[in-house]
């Protein structure tokens, strides 16, 4: 039962202190680099040689891969939406 009051805390702790912020990814030297806010440095009390965890998600444009379809879809909107409702009745 502790070990599981123990994780339990270590999750709440872990859910409040976390930030999520977007950042764009710059060159510097030979490397690539995200610059975090002064804002979100200052809400967390950053400092520098501080340890961090990054979780990197790429954002991905998409609508070039919609626009495949544009002009060979012969169906309507709404024709398409009742051939997905066939077999929900």
């Amino acid at each position: 039962m502790d070990n599981a009051i123990n994780t339990f805390i270590y999750i709440m702790i872990y859910i409040i202190l976390m930030a999520e912020i977007d950042v764009e990814v710059k060159k510097w030297g030979d490397s690539l680099a995200v610059i975090i806010p002064s804002e979100t440095v200052d809400e967390e009390n950053l400092r520098a040689k501080d340890k961090v965890h990054l979780q990197i998600k790429k954002e991905v444009d998409v609508s070039a891969i919609f626009g495949i379809a544009r002009g060979k879809i012969k169906a309507t909107v709404q024709q398409l939406k009742n051939e997905a409702r066939k077999g929900w009745d």
